[in-house]
This record gives C-alpha cells, sequence and structure tokens, in this order.
C-alpha cells in the first residue's frame, strides 16, 4: 500500500519469467489483439452495411462480436503495460473495475449464446412461428437484457467487494478475477453464497437451456434429409464454443472456492486461453462457417486483392 497517496496497490504474481520474454510477450499479444479486433470489427460492419443480414441470427452473432472487442479491450492494454513494466501492479479500484468487465462481457457472452440457441431453436422447430415470435422489439429486448442482466449480477458483487478491508496485496494471476477474493482479511461468507448463486444464475441454468434447445433442435433434424451435414453445421460449431467457454469459466469461478494451488504455468496457460480462444475465433466459428457472411468477405477481399 502507497500510504503517501493513499491507493492501494495490487501485484499480479501469475506472470512467467515476464523480465526474460517481456518483448516476445508483449509482440505476441499484441499481435493477437490487432487480428481479434480487425476480423471481429469487419464482420459487424458487414453485417451493419447489408441489409439481406438484418435478421435476428446476424444481429446476435454482431452483438457477439462486439462483445469480443469490448471484452478484449478491457483486458488487452493493461496486459501490454505489465508485459513491459518493471513491476506488474494496479490499484485497488481498477483491479475491481477490471474484475467487473472481465466477468459483466463474460457472462454476457453466456447469455448471448443462449439467445441465438433460442432463436434456432424457434427458426428449426416452430419455423411458421418465427417471425411472430422473434419481431423488431423482441430482438432488442433480448440484446438489452443480456447486457443489463450481467452487469447487475456483478454490479451488486462489487459493491460488497468494496465494503470489505484487505490485508494481502498480491495475486497469483495476471488479471483480476476471482481470485480478488483472496485479498480480503476474512473470507465472507455472503460473497461465497452470492458467487455460488451466480454461478447457478449465469452459467450452469444458461447451459441446461441452451443443451436443452439444441437436443430439440437434433431431434427434429434427425427426421430430415441429409441429418447429419445440416445437424453439424447448425449445432456442431456453437455447442464446442459453449462447451470450452463453460469448462474455461467453471475453471475460473471455482478456482477461489476448490483453493486450487495449480502450478503457474498452468494458471497462466488457463487464463490465457480465456482471453485469446472465443475473442479470436469466434469471428471464424459464427462468421465464416455462414454462407452469407462468407460470400459477402469473399467479395470484400477481391476486391482489396
Amino acid at each position: 500500500m502507497d500510504y503517501r497517496s493513499n491507493v492501494t496497490y495490487i501485484t499480479f504474481g501469475g506472470h512467467v519469467e515476464v523480465h526474460k520474454y517481456r518483448y516476445l510477450y508483449f509482440m505476441v499479444m499484441f499481435t493477437v489483439y490487432i487480428l481479434i479486433i480487425s476480423s471481429n470489427v469487419t464482420i459487424v460492419c458487414i453485417i451493419m452495411i447489408h441489409k439481406n443480414l438484418h435478421e435476428p441470427m446476424y444481429i446476435f452473432i454482431a452483438a457477439l462480436l462486439i462483445n469480443s472487442v469490448l471484452f478484449s479491450t478491457a483486458i488487452y492494454p493493461k496486459l501490454f503495460i505489465d508485459f513491459l513494466s518493471e513491476k506488474q501492479i494496479i490499484s485497488y479500484p481498477a483491479c475491481l473495475l477490471q474484475w467487473f468487465s472481465y466477468y459483466w462481457l463474460a457472462i454476457s457472452d453466456i447469455f448471448l449464446l443462449s439467445i441465438m440457441a433460442y432463436d434456432r431453436y424457434v427458426s428449426i422447430c416452430n419455423p411458421l412461428k418465427y417471425t411472430t415470435v422473434m419481431r423488431k422489439t423482441t430482438v432488442n429486448l433480448l440484446l438489452f437484457f443480456a447486457w443489463i442482466l450481467p452487469a447487475v449480477f456483478f454490479l451488486v458483487a462489487i459493491i460488497l467487494n468494496t465494503k470489505k478491508e484487505i490485508c494481502h496485496f498480491n495475486l497469483k494471476g495476471i488479471l483480476c478475477n476471482s481470485t480478488v477474493q483472496t485479498l480480503h482479511c476474512v473470507r465472507s461468507r455472503t460473497l461465497n453464497i452470492y458467487g455460488l448463486v451466480n454461478l447457478v444464475t449465469v452459467l450452469i441454468l444458461p447451459v441446461l437451456f441452451i443443451l436443452f434447445t439444441y437436443s430439440r433442435i437434433l431431434v427434429v433434424l434427425y427426421r430430415c434429409r441429409g441429418v447429419r451435414r445440416r445437424a453439424a453445421q447448425t449445432c456442431l460449431p456453437h455447442l464446442l464454443v459453449l462447451i470450452n467457454f463453460s469448462c474455461l469459466t467453471a475453471y475460473d469461478v471455482l478456482l477461489l472456492r476448490l483453493e486450487l494451488n495449480s502450478p503457474k504455468i498452468v494458471r497462466l496457460i488457463m487464463t490465457l486461453q480465456a482471453v485469446i480462444y472465443h475473442p479470436l475465433f469466434n469471428p471464424i466459428i459464427y462468421g465464416l462457417t455462414i454462407t452469407r457472411i462468407y460470400d459477402h468477405l469473399k467479395r470484400l477481399f477481391c476486391r482489396m486483392v
């Protein structure tokens, strides 16, 4: 703690030989960040520009990709600073802000994935009702709640955290995540219970809903010709992202409660997967595998060449 400025600073202890490989870390992560921004923004712009993509499915894809840009922007600039700094530190208020942004946008991803699953469920299982159910007002409300509800959940957690006194000033990771609670002088039972309630509400229930909707979709597709190919195109990429994302999120959330003493390199790899995999591969999975978007991308690159 810096008593002169009355600001509490937290040290990140999860970096692996950052002093030796600082420039390599910086160049690799900076390249990844540029790829994330450019790929996601390109597809979002294509969806915005072309009117034949102004449909619920593509709007939800655009929202998911915007989330990836916001998530990366909340994490990567601080990592760049840490890689090039002698000390990897952050003020406690800034740490709480990063913690809030990290989980707000991550859980918003889960909500958006649930909305996309519901959209596909209505489209395939109840096609005659699709235009009635997925109206513009409904789409806007779903997007609103996908961003607002996670913010409310974690805003309450932020308020609870700010009321706790901290006695420890070192985090085992490279960013502010669930391990922020290890800084407290006394573990809060209220925070633990609230965290478990959040885990069930914003992760487990949405995942179960997605699995239910896609199981129903698979049943319908099984009765049609070309079932395996169409089922794979419709469900497999979505489910792969969901499974990977759920495992990483569950590891991150349970890390604190199970007090896992995993090696530093394992923690680093798991954290990097969480901040790299989804933002970088979302535009590939939800953009390039969809025919309409892929056609517009081909035309765009042909013009550039």
